[in-house]
């Protein structure tokens, strides 16, 4: 099973560039290496999870996610204008309601990291407009809260021997997915050492296996469950820049 701490792929990528002196670089090929601060902007399908609240008691998830990244990438130069790196991101919605006595939560949690590639269009010149893809892995998560605010330590053991209508409930599902996603993004250096991106793309997932706690498998889960989405991605990038 795909780990989750696979998103600590963006800070530990690496490459070595190569220097070639015969090449030019500048007006004829873009060059540098970023870090930065990276978050996304997604718009998921929320439907198939809003079927299943208004038994609970809770309100309807609505409108885009928003979730922090971070990221960086180098032109590795031995192919002009190609730039590789990595990115992460993760985000959380939630809605809340007292119902029938109880304090009802659910938390509704998506993420990832993954290997960036990107072309840079060599005619353009000032900024960086970049096409490429994300490829890496990531996970889906729904946490499902039902409690009176009555806890205390002999309680909460008590309350696995007690009948399916104890007072404290909750559930993990969790959905780890691998990730492709076609990307174009703009970098605009305010100067040679920080630049401002604007970009987007969209985000597929594949798999549809999931689990609960202990990693039990989870059956019948509906296949419109999905964090597919469009997303919209800003940044602030520290590093050198010759665009």
């Amino acid at each position: 099973m795909i780990k989750k701490y696979f998103y600590l792929i963006v800070f530990l990528f690496g490459f070595s560039s190569i220097s070639i002196a015969q090449n030019e670089v500048g007006w004829i090929s873009k060059f540098g290496t970023a870090v930065g601060f990276t978050p996304y902007y997604l718009m998921p399908d929320y439907s198939e999870l809003n079927k299943q609240l208004p038994a609970f008691g809770v309100d309807d998830f609505s409108g885009g996610l928003f979730s922090y990244g971070g990221g960086g990438y180098i032109y590795i130069l031995v192919v002009e204008n190609l730039r590789i790196g990595g990115t992460g991101f993760n985000g959380t919605a939630s809605e809340t309601k007292f119902f029938n006595g109880f304090d009802r939560e659910v938390i509704y949690s998506v993420g990832g990291g993954a290997l960036t590639i990107e072309y840079t269009i060599p005619s353009i010149r000032n900024v960086a407009v970049s096409f490429g893809a994300m490829i890496g892995a990531g996970s889906q998560e729904i946490e499902i809260f039902r409690n009176n605010q009555n806890f205390s330590w002999n309680g909460v053991w008590s309350e696995f021997s007690a009948s399916p209508d104890a007072d404290s409930y909750s559930r993990k599902l969790t959905r780890d997915y691998y990730i492709l996603s076609p990307t174009i993004n703009v970098d605009i250096p305010l100067n040679r050492f920080i630049a401002f991106r604007i970009g987007g793309g969209y985000l597929f997932t594949l798999g549809n296996d999931w689990t609960t706690e202990n990693e039990i498998e989870l059956t019948n889960v509906s296949s419109g469950l999905k964090s597919d989405s469009f997303f919209i991605q800003t940044g602030i990038f520290l590093g050198f820049f010759a665009f």
